[in-house]
C-alpha cells in the first residue's frame, strides 16, 4: 500500500459493448460467425429458403415459418445419400431461382400410393417425393411430381432464425403421411 498504483495501459482502441444487443446485431453475429470459416462453407450452408440467398441479409419463410433461416448441410450430395424424413432444401421444378424445404417422403425406385388416390407409382432413378409437413398448403411433389435429385441442394439440419425457433430438424416421418409401399 506503500507504492503508488500503477496505470496499465492499453494497446488499441477499447469498445464498451452494451449488455443488450439488437436482434439484427445478434442475427448478423450467428450468420458471420457460420459463414467465415472457408472449410464450413463447403460442406454447410446458411439460406434464406424464400429467396435462396446464401448470405441472407432478412429471413423470410420456412416451412410455414415467417422469417426463417435455415442451415443445411451439403455432405449428403456427395453420393446423394438421404434417408426417408429429411428434410431437404431444393430448387424449384418450375423456376429455378426458388428455393423450396419439404420432406423426403420416397427415394428413387420406391413404389408408393399417392395420396387420396388408389393410384400407385414407382419414383423414378434418379429422383424422389417430398412433401411439405403442412398437406393443405404446400406446394410439393403432389403438385409438380417427383423431383430429380440434382435439384436437392442440401439436408436441412437447423433453424437458426428466428430465436423461438432455433433448433435441429427432425428427420423423421411425420404421423399420416403417405409412405412407401
Amino acid at each position: 500500500s506503500s507504492q503508488p498504483k500503477r496505470r496499465l495501459r492499453r494497446r488499441g482502441r477499447r469498445r464498451r459493448f452494451s449488455p443488450v444487443t439488437t436482434t439484427t446485431e445478434a442475427h448478423a453475429c450467428r450468420c458471420s460467425a457460420v459463414l467465415h470459416p472457408t472449410a464450413v462453407s463447403r460442406t454447410l450452408s446458411l439460406v434464406d429458403p424464400s429467396t435462396g440467398d446464401p448470405h441472407p441479409s432478412g429471413p423470410k419463410n420456412f416451412g410455414g415459418i415467417r422469417g426463417a433461416v435455415v442451415l443445411a448441410e451439403r455432405s449428403c450430395l456427395q453420393k446423394y445419400q438421404f434417408s426417408h424424413g429429411d428434410v431437404v432444401l431444393f430448387k424449384c421444378p418450375s423456376d429455378h431461382r426458388e428455393l423450396f424445404v419439404k420432406r423426403l417422403i420416397a427415394l428413387p425406385g420406391e413404389w408408393m400410393q399417392l395420396p387420396g388416390t388408389p393410384d400407385i407409382i414407382k419414383i423414378p432413378e434418379g429422383h424422389c417425393w417430398v412433401e411439405g409437413d403442412n398437406a393443405a398448403c404446400s406446394w410439393d411433389s403432389r403438385s409438380f411430381g417427383p423431383i430429380p435429385l440434382g435439384l436437392i441442394k442440401g439436408r436441412v439440419a437447423h433453424v437458426i432464425w428466428p430465436p423461438s425457433k432455433i433448433g435441429r430438424v427432425d428427420t423423421k416421418m411425420p404421423e399420416n403421411r403417405i409412405s412407401p409401399l
